[in-house]
């Protein structure tokens, strides 16, 4: 745009228009192509504006429809949003714009094929999934947008009234005038680990007692009318559970029944969380910790009773061979050959741990006659006499 002999000479590119003023009023719209305009006094200005996909300002839009309303009517697309009203904005069939209740927009027509879509969100709650896939609503503050999953369960509450259970999906509700809250309360088994604090037991001894809680909600709306904290509550109530069954039970009591005692936790603690909507599954004593002190009188204990143990095997074990060789003495009283075979494996035996024996059974005699000098049998002992050379 320049001046230059008294004419303002002005270019304008098709993606564009013209607003003409004369002394900062506005004349007409100039069209696409080169103006050449008179202008002696220079009173004459343009403002070059792009109008693909582009927009009038609110100031400039509030002049206009007063001086000039069938400009407006022709060349602009204005929407506009009550209080409980949003509208969805599509250029040339594509949605590109969301306006929040209480919102004005002018979009130029003169190229782009403008659509609006007006939603009275005051009686409708839920967003239909088509807008969802139009715009991403995600981020405006107009919706509430949540997805539930397949182990969920959506609790929908609207001005802090629960109105709505939602199965899992995607839901996304209108919250312009209202509050809206989505909470997702998880349906699979969860873990709790509980370290309980010091206690005394009956017999007065410090211990400490860890253990491993498994619970599952089963009414998704007492649970959130009851507590915002499962977590903490079910950890209270187990440890108002071990303080019990611990206290009233002495050391060796509780060494000896941890089922007993898992069992007596369980029934404390269902009796009382099932008005929370929740399910213990399982609860066990992980581990017992004592005292230092006490530890090493236990474990002298058990060395002493397993000291006392292996002693009494052992004195079994020997009254048992003891009875065994009185048995084998009996059979070789009544079977003299029984003896002879004792002897010769005694002699087996003698002959293995022996380097070198020299046998002198006399002229003429033969390898009997050294056996029978060797072995006497009857009733008195037999007389073994070897002689180991060297």
């Amino acid at each position: 745009m320049t001046h230059k002999l008294f004419r303002l000479t002005v270019k304008i590119a098709e993606n564009q228009r013209g607003l003409l003023r004369r002394d900062g009023r506005f004349e007409r719209l100039l069209a696409p192509g080169r103006h050449v305009l008179f202008d002696p006094s220079n009173r004459l200005s343009v403002d070059i504006v792009a109008i693909v996909n582009g927009e009038m300002s609110v100031d400039q839009l509030a002049v206009f429809e007063k001086s000039h309303p069938a400009f407006v009517a022709e060349h602009l697309k204005v929407v506009r949003t009550g209080p409980g009203e949003v509208a969805i904005v599509s250029l040339d069939g594509q949605p590109r714009h969301f306006l929040a209740p209480m919102t004005t927009r002018a979009f130029w027509t003169c190229i782009t094929q403008v659509e609006s879509e007006l939603i009275d969100i005051k009686a409708v709650l839920k967003v239909e999934p088509r807008l969802l896939d139009k715009l991403d609503l995600a981020r405006s503050p107009s919706v509430a947008l949540a997805i539930v999953e397949a182990h969920e369960l959506g609790l929908l509450f609207v001005d802090g009234v629960l109105v709505e259970e939602l199965a899992p999906g995607r839901h996304a509700f209108w919250q312009v005038g209202r509050t809206v809250k989505i909470t997702k309360v998880d349906l699979r088994p969860q873990p709790v680990e509980i370290t309980a604090q010091e206690i005394l037991t009956r017999d007065r001894i410090a211990l400490r007692v860890t253990l491993t809680a498994f619970h599952r909600v089963t009414d998704a709306r007492k649970l959130v009318a009851a507590t915002n904290d499962l977590t903490t509550t079910l950890y209270r109530l187990v440890q108002f559970a071990v303080r019990e069954a611990i206290a009233t039970r002495a050391l060796d009591d509780i060494l000896a029944a941890r089922a007993a005692i898992d069992a007596e936790i369980k029934t404390f603690v269902r009796e009382r969380i099932g008005a929370f909507g929740v399910e213990v599954t399982e609860i066990g004593i992980k581990d017992v910790i004592l005292p230092g002190e006490v530890r090493e009188l236990l474990n002298k204990v058990v060395e002493a009773e397993r000291v006392a143990k292996a002693n009494l095997i052992r004195r079994q074990e020997e009254t048992a061979a003891t009875r065994s060789l009185l048995n084998t003495a009996k059979l070789m009283e009544d079977n003299p050959l029984l003896v002879r075979l004792k002897e010769l494996e005694a002699l087996e035996k003698l002959v293995e741990k022996v380097g070198r024996i020299e046998l002198h059974a006399g002229q003429g005699a033969g390898l009997e006659a050294l056996l029978q000098g060797l072995f006497k049998l009857g009733n008195k002992p037999a007389v073994i006499e070897a002689e180991r050379a060297g």
